[in-house]
């Protein structure tokens, strides 16, 4: 038996849940779609182990992405398409193939603009084996090589970063904060008519712009969200430990009074 420190454990240990007769029934049932979701998922709680500097969640949730990894691998493998060790050597040929400066003759060679240049041609390179592999029923946009599956946010910025190649762009962040000021007024005029439907686009539209005044100002906006996520649940908790240590609920506080902790909290952490 394999040491359980070893990857060749772990695929024997996904391949044991997959056995027809022998294995997990949840796990024999899934699909790549069905798990889709829990990747993502997976993703997301790397993120958040990141941002809260938690080294053991971390180590703990890049094992569970590398679960998935491994878990779409052997789905492939069943189905006859690749396996996992194929899913190791694309992405060593790929990285090998990126960086010339490191492992070809080229190496210590390039400054780092010389790079930059390099791993973009290298990636059109790429773009165009893969398009080229694939039947094209209609004429590509410029748009289409971002993936329809990524979550909204990184979407959103991946749209904007490949319409930027093509000039498409505000060069000046405060350029982006004037629209965002332009699509907050007209959230309130779709407020006004009382349009459902015409409230969530403006609200999208406003998220979009907030996006890319993220990336202009060199934010992630993921990140950034997270961030105050967290926030938000550190000052309601003040408001929520500061009324049961008189005794009281949340029920029984005004508006008031909890935007009276907050600031508290608020002004607790600037200190």
């Amino acid at each position: 038996m394999t040491s359980p420190r070893d990857i060749a454990r772990l695929i024997e240990v996904m391949a044991a849940l997959r056995a027809p007769k022998t294995g997990c029934p949840w796990d024999i049932e899934q699909t790549f779609e069905t798990i889709a979701p829990y990747t993502i998922e997976e993703a997301f709680e790397v993120t958040d182990a990141i941002a809260r500097g938690d080294r053991d969640d971390l180590k703990d949730e890049l094992g569970d992405l590398l679960l998935q990894v491994v878990f779409h691998a052997r789905i492939a493998e069943d189905e006859g398409a690749f396996a996992f060790p194929d899913v190791v050597e694309a992405i060593v040929t790929k990285m090998i193939r990126r960086h010339p400066h490191v492992f070809g003759e080229q190496a210590g060679k390039l400054t780092a603009e010389q790079v930059k240049g390099a791993w973009g041609r290298i990636k059109a390179e790429e773009k165009a084996e893969r398009a080229a592999r694939r039947p094209r029923h209609i004429e590509s946009s410029l748009l289409s090589s971002v993936k329809a599956g990524l979550p909204a946010l990184t979407r959103a910025i991946e749209l904007q970063r490949k319409a930027s190649t093509v000039g498409f762009d505000w060069n000046d962040p405060k350029a982006v904060l004037a629209k965002i000021h332009e699509e907050a007024d007209e959230i309130g005029e779709a407020i006004d008519s009382g349009d459902k439907s015409e409230i969530e686009s403006e609200v999208g539209d406003l998220m979009f712009v907030l996006v890319n005044l993220a990336r202009h100002v060199g934010a992630d906006p993921d990140l950034a969200l997270r961030k105050a996520n967290a926030k938000f649940e550190r000052r309601f908790a003040h408001i929520e430990t500061t009324l049961q240590a008189t005794g009281r609920s949340l029920d029984s506080a005004s508006l008031e009074e909890m935007d009276r902790l907050w600031n508290q909290a608020k002004e607790m952490e600037r200190r």
